[in-house]
């Protein structure tokens, strides 16, 4: 339980979506442990239940909900549930993401249109049905999961890489929108953090040595230490904080 009040989230609750593993997992447990409820998101039933279950056996008040976040018309029945069951989701962060590596030349259309409605407009969907009840309370807050592909590209994830800029700016579009009505949204762009999305980097020797090589901290990321962001940015320690994004990376952008 948070001890200063400028980060208690205690009487709140936080949707996390893609939470049952990786960056998710750490920032929803992170989220908990400030006093938030939380609700677990993923597209398995069944590991969304595992999650809770652990969340539960931890201590926290937890509950979860399946739904892919390409799937608008399951995203709006999620939220007509909570609606019923008296549920006002407070914080919702947006996590929910996948990566696809195929130079522009060979990549298909079908493989572009997966990954920017998967992470972009995803958390547009969500982060509508969620804003459309914090704005009839006066209040609530968004974060955005971005990445350093919010600001650089790279070869071989173009898609990735414009739906992560377009997180950037649709968190801006969101603060122009909702900061009247008492909502502040805001992003989180990590650096290169060990997950299980990039595995294929960290087993690559030469990667490994770019990233660490590349970042003035000279490792990569943990998944815990995007918590503090979050809580944050999902506290009223951020209540005039609006259309931001904060790079959690090592310093990397920082240097050439």
């Amino acid at each position: 339980m948070a001890t200063n009040p400028l980060f208690d989230l205690s009487g709140r609750t936080a949707l996390v979506t893609g939470s049952t593993r990786g960056l998710g997992r750490a920032m929803i447990e992170g989220l908990a442990r400030a006093g938030a409820a939380v609700v677990v998101n993923g597209t398995s039933p069944a590991g969304v239940a595992a999650a809770v279950a652990e969340l539960r056996a931890a201590g926290f008040d937890a509950n979860g909900v399946a739904f892919d976040v390409t799937d608008e018309a399951a995203i709006v029945a999620a939220f007509e549930g909570f609606d019923k069951a008296g549920t006002a989701i407070d914080i919702l962060v947006n996590n929910a993401g996948i990566q696809f590596r195929k130079p522009m030349l060979e990549l298909a259309t079908a493989d572009w249109r997966r990954v920017v409605e998967t992470n972009l407009t995803g958390a547009f969907v969500i982060g509508r049905e969620a804003a459309k009840r914090m704005v009839a309370r006066g209040s609530g807050k968004i974060v955005n999961i971005g990445s350093l592909m919010s600001e650089c590209a790279r070869a071989t994830v173009a898609p990735y890489t414009v739906s992560k800029g377009g997180i950037k700016m649709l968190t801006r579009a969101m603060a122009a929108e909702w900061a009247a009505s008492g909502i502040q949204a805001n992003a989180i762009g990590p650096g290169y953090m060990v997950t299980e999305m990039n595995k294929a980097l960290i087993d690559n020797p030469d990667f490994d040595a770019w990233v660490k090589g590349r970042t003035p901290s000279k490792r990569w990321g943990k998944p815990e230490e995007l918590v503090g962001a979050a809580v944050f940015l999902s506290s009223p320690a951020s209540n005039y904080v609006n259309g931001q994004i904060i790079y959690v990376d090592g310093g990397m952008l920082s240097v050439l």
